[in-house]
C-alpha cells in the first residue's frame, strides 16, 4: 500500500528534484507522437468510475494481534527511521510477506467481469485472518475495507465497492497483512476478461519498469537510482509517471522512510543491508495528473487515462536484493 497522500507530499515537495529538460522533451515527444497518428487511447467509450455502495468494515477476532492504529483508526506518526532488521525480524518479514504474496494470488482468481470488488474484499479479510493475520489497510487512517482495489483510470488508494467488474477492466489489488508484528506488503494487476491491447501493454510496461528497478538494488546504492530507472521506461514508451505517491519503508511499521520516489529525483541516501521497503511505480496513459474523490482515499487520472501499478517489498542482502512478496 502507497505511502499516505499527505505524508507523501510532504517528503516529496521539500526534496524532490526533477530533471525539467528531460520532462520538457519528453513531453514534447509525446505530443508530437500524438500529432502524427499515434494518439494514447485515454478513456474511449469506457465509462468512468463512480462513487459506489461501500459495505461496513469488516470484524477481526480479538484473538489477532493487531498493529496499534486499528482501535484508533488514527494515522501513525511518519518514521524517519529507515527498517533494518536481525535475523529473527527477516525471518518474519519473509513470513509476513510470503503470506501476502499467496492472499494475493487467491484474490486475483477472483477477477472476472460481474464480480464487486466488496466480495474480492471479503476473501481478502477471510483468507488473512484465517492464517492469523489482521489486513493492514483495515481503518488505518479510517480507511473503511482491508484491502484497497483500484479499476481502470483508478491510479491507488480504491476503496472495494458494490460495482460489477465489467469485461475488459484492469484492476490492481494492494494487499498488507500484518503477521506477527510485521507487515508485508503487495500488488499487481489483474484482467477481467480481455483487456484492450492498449490496457495489456501499460501493465506490462509497468511490471517491466518495476522489475527493472529492483534489479539495480543493492547495499550502497543510492535509492534515486530507483526513479530513473522507472521514468527512463516510462518515458520510452510515452506514459506519465506519477509522483505524489510514493514507495516506503516497511516492517514493523507500515510506513517510513526511506521515500522511494518512481520519478527522476535527487533525494539523497543509499540502500543499507538488511533493510526492507517497497518499489511500487504507478504510470498513466495520458498527463499525470490526479484528482482525489470526496472520500480522501480513492485518487484517479485527471483525464480518465488508465493507470497500472505493481509492488514488491524488498531485503537488501550481501548478494544484491530479495524479492520478498514472491508466492
Amino acid at each position: 500500500m502507497l505511502l499516505w497522500r499527505r505524508a507523501g507530499r510532504r517528503m516529496l515537495t521539500s526534496s524532490h528534484v526533477c530533471n525539467t529538460s528531460n520532462r520538457t522533451t519528453f513531453s514534447l515527444a509525446r505530443s508530437i507522437k500524438n500529432l502524427f497518428g499515434q494518439p494514447e487511447m485515454i478513456n474511449g467509450d469506457r465509462p468512468l468510475l463512480q462513487p459506489r455502495k461501500i459495505s461496513p468494515p469488516l470484524p477481526v477476532p480479538a484473538n489477532i494481534p493487531k498493529p496499534p492504529y486499528a482501535a484508533s483508526g488514527n494515522f501513525p506518526p511518519w518514521s524517519g527511521s529507515i527498517q533494518v532488521h536481525n535475523e529473527q525480524g527477516i525471518r518474519k518479514m519473509r513470513a509476513a510477506c510470503k503470506l501476502a504474496a499467496q492472499v494475493l494470488d487467491f484474490a486475483g482468481t477472483l477477477v472476472q467481469p460481474g464480480t464487486t470488488t466488496d466480495q474480492i474484499d471479503r476473501a481478502v479479510h477471510k483468507m488473512t485472518i484465517d492464517n492469523g493475520a489482521y489486513p493492514s489497510p483495515l481503518n488505518y487512517g479510517r480507511f473503511p475495507k482491508s484491502v484497497c482495489t483500484s479499476v481502470n483510470e483508478c491510479v491507488c488508494h480504491g476503496i472495494p465497492d458494490d460495482r460489477p467488474l465489467q469485461e475488459g477492466d484492469i484492476v490492481n489489488i494492494d494487499v498488507t497483512v500484518y503477521l506477527d508484528g510485521y507487515h508485508g506488503d503487495t500488488s499487481r494487476m489483474f484482467y477481467a476478461g480481455t483487456p484492450s491491447p492498449e490496457a495489456r501493454r501499460l501493465c506490462e510496461i509497468t511490471q517491466m519498469a518495476l522489475n527493472e528497478a529492483i534489479q539495480l538494488c543493492g547495499s550502497g546504492v543510492p535509492y534515486n537510482k530507483i526513479g530513473k530507472a522507472i521514468h527512463h521506461i516510462a518515458d520510452n514508451h510515452y506514459y506519465g509517471v506519477i509522483k505524489e505517491y510514493v514507495g516506503h519503508g516497511v516492517g514493523r511499521r507500515f510506513h517510513s522512510a526511506p521515500t522511494i520516489s518512481h520519478a527522476r529525483n535527487n533525494m539523497p541516501g543509499n540502500m543499507e543491508l538488511w533493510q526492507t521497503f517497497t518499489i511500487e511505480p504507478m504510470l498513466v496513459q495520458g498527463q499525470p495528473k490526479c484528482d482525489t474523490w470526496k472520500d480522501e482515499w480513492t485518487v484517479v487520472t485527471k483525464d480518465g487515462g488508465l493507470a497500472a501499478q505493481y509492488e514488491h517489498t524488498v531485503l537488501i542482502t550481501p548478494e544484491g536484493v530479495e524479492i520478498l512478496t514472491l508466492p
